[in-house]
């Protein structure tokens, strides 16, 4: 079984930066995916950014400005989020796909003011 929480969210102004942290419970591998997602208010859950054996994606209305990492040792993936806007105001999921399953965080609000 894995266990996610997040933390880091918050409010700020467009421009400014956030980093999100997610702590993992449970056997990951470093081939098993980790991900950030988001949702906003009213539309689907969407991909950010996800690593996997160091190899990173991105959506294309992040790249440039959000950096997703990981610390195997610790069990963490952090999402460092630069020059915000406000269209990244969403609940910031934390995602683990392993062998199939795909496991969630509860979430964490991130608002960003113009």
């Amino acid at each position: 079984q894995v266990q996610l929480v997040e933390s880091g969210g918050g409010l700020v102004q467009a421009g400014g930066s956030l980093r999100l942290s997610c702590a993992a419970s449970g056997s990951i591998f470093s081939t098993n995916t980790m991900g950030w997602y988001r949702q906003a208010p009213g539309k689907q859950r969407d991909l950010v950014a996800t690593i996997s054996g160091g190899v990173t994606t991105y959506a294309d209305s992040v790249k440039g400005r959000f950096t997703i990492s990981r610390d195997k040792a610790k069990n963490m993936v952090y999402l460092e989020m630069n020059s915000l806007k406000p269209e990244d105001t969403a609940v910031y999921y934390c995602n683990v796909e392993r062998w199939g399953t795909n496991y969630w965080g509860q979430g964490t609000q991130v608002t960003v003011s113009s």
